[in-house]
């Protein structure tokens, strides 16, 4: 099996660009602010990452806004549904919330790693 050889690249092939400095640093921390609640700092993160880069960076600011208006939201939706686990419907809604509370962080942090946003279901939006 003689395969013929390939010709060497030239040695003035130009390299693909390299992304700003900041910019690698900032996915990484938006990345983070999504993933807050697998790291067991789920409202403190998002919410120190705010008031530090809100401004800073407005790529990180909404991102880390948007996270504290979802933790905000489902501590407020855990609330009404142990209010109404006596009527046994809240047993069967923070099943649904557990996994909305598990799913849409890592979609955030898919999305983010992208560099999208990513608009979480169901969110009050209380911090503008």
């Amino acid at each position: 099996m003689n395969q013929p050889m390939l010709p060497p690249l030239p040695l003035d092939t130009p390299l693909p660009p390299v992304p700003p400095q900041g910019q690698g640093n900032d996915k990484l921390i938006v990345i983070l602010c999504h993933l807050s609640p697998f790291l067991g700092v789920g409202l403190i993160l998002p919410l120190i990452i705010y008031l530090v880069k809100k401004q800073d960076s407005p790529f990180i600011a909404n991102h880390a806004r948007e996270v504290l208006n979802f933790h905000i939201s489902l501590i407020i939706y855990a609330f009404a549904c142990l209010l109404l686990v006596f009527l046994l419907v809240g047993i069967l809604l923070l099943m649904v919330l557990a996994v909305i509370s598990l799913v849409c962080p890592i979609i955030g942090a898919i999305k983010a790693s992208e560099g999208n946003f990513f608009h979480y279901p169901l969110t009050i939006r209380l911090i503008k």
